[in-house]
């Protein structure tokens, strides 16, 4: 499976972006889609999954402004990330698992004070 994210941005506090995460097949043919994040000098941190069934699961400090979905008609999973904030800054990743792991590339979202 290859994934190709796009959607990231630079945009001030408060403010939204949507990533998209457009896999190579089918996204109801994949076990779970996840986006990570990565901020500089810190580890990789998981934000967001949601698995075939459609059952979602949220970081902490992303619930209530950040939400998962699976686009039917453009075949990604999208993150819409609302009120952003400094500490969101990073380099989002998505992942999907389909036995293995797959993993996109990444791609960086900065929020300004």
């Amino acid at each position: 499976v290859q994934l190709q994210a796009s959607g990231g941005g630079l945009v001030q506090t408060g403010g939204s972006l949507r990533l998209s995460c457009a896999p190579s097949t089918s996204i109801f043919a994949i076990d779970v889609m996840a986006w990570y994040r990565q901020a500089p000098g810190k580890q990789r941190e998981l934000v967001t999954s949601i698995t075939s069934g459609g059952s979602t699961n949220y970081a902490d400090s992303v619930k209530g402004r950040f939400t998962i979905s699976r686009e039917k008609a453009k075949n990604t999973v999208d993150l819409q990330m609302n009120s952003l904030k400094p500490e969101d800054t990073g380099v989002y990743y998505c992942k999907a698992k389909q036995g293995i792991e797959y993993w996109g590339q990444g791609t960086q979202v900065t929020v300004s004070s």
